[in-house]
């Protein structure tokens, strides 16, 4: 083999082992052995983020095998329970694969029972140690909350819209009433989570689940992270930014 043959050989080696090396960073993250606190995934969400951020997202496994292996079990290392603008995916801004996040999307990430049921089984039944709340820019359904003068086409919109609503602080600037609103619509919906599930709360209490809000910017790509809630302790969740 001539000695450029033996260098593109190389180079396609690395890139391999590159690429499987990925995946299996993304697949260790699921192992059910592994230690997880609220903090050390939240680390992971953050350089997940980054790469992201970066365009330099690694490879995540999506072989018939990796499916096979999550077949009989699920492991996820994080809820996150975000809108469902199409512009927003959980998986892509995190840099997370098959059986990594457990996500919940509504639109306004707005919750109801049924929503916060499925919060509380990802919790309570699958052990998972993470919730976030992200909220994000320019969202359409906090800027039709916020411009709605009156009842929406139908009930179930009316609820949505004024669940938002219910989040507005007074005395906000016109021209910040979007931004200000979206963060205070994931304090608000954080605080309905922690006083509407004494499961939660508990679980919060105990040390075995971390909350915490996050602001998602569409062209940065940029996650920006609020402080961890408190353990009995419901303060204003503000995500600074």
């Amino acid at each position: 083999m001539c000695p450029e043959g033996r260098v593109t050989v190389r180079i396609r080696v690395v890139a391999l082992f590159l690429m499987l090396l990925g995946c299996v960073s993304i697949a260790a993250s699921t192992d059910p052995s592994a230690p997880r606190t609220p903090q050390e995934v939240l680390g992971v969400l953050k350089a997940g983020n980054d790469r992201f951020v970066r365009n330099a997202s690694s490879p995540v496994s999506l072989s018939p095998n990796r499916r096979r292996e999550l077949a009989d079990a699920q492991h996820p290392m994080a809820i996150v329970l975000s809108c469902a603008d199409s512009r927003v995916p959980p998986e892509y801004v995190f840099n997370a694969g098959l059986g990594d996040l457990f996500v919940v999307r509504t639109a306004g990430e707005v919750i109801d029972r049924s929503i916060l049921a499925t919060v509380e089984y990802g919790a309570e039944h699958l052990h998972i140690p993470l919730l976030v709340v992200m909220g994000h820019e320019s969202c359409g359904a906090v800027k039709a909350a916020a411009e709605s003068k009156s009842a929406a086409p139908s009930p179930n919109l009316d609820y949505l819209l004024k669940a938002i609503q219910a989040a507005r602080k007074p005395n906000t600037q016109e021209r910040d009433e979007i931004k200000t609103l979206v963060l205070a619509n994931v304090e608000q919906v954080i605080n309905d989570a922690m006083t509407k599930s004494s499961l939660l709360q508990h679980l919060v209490d105990e040390g075995r689940l971390g909350v915490v809000g996050a602001y998602y910017e569409l062209v940065s790509g940029r996650a920006i992270f609020s402080e961890p809630v408190k353990a009995q302790a419901l303060p204003t969740r503000e995500v600074k930014h």
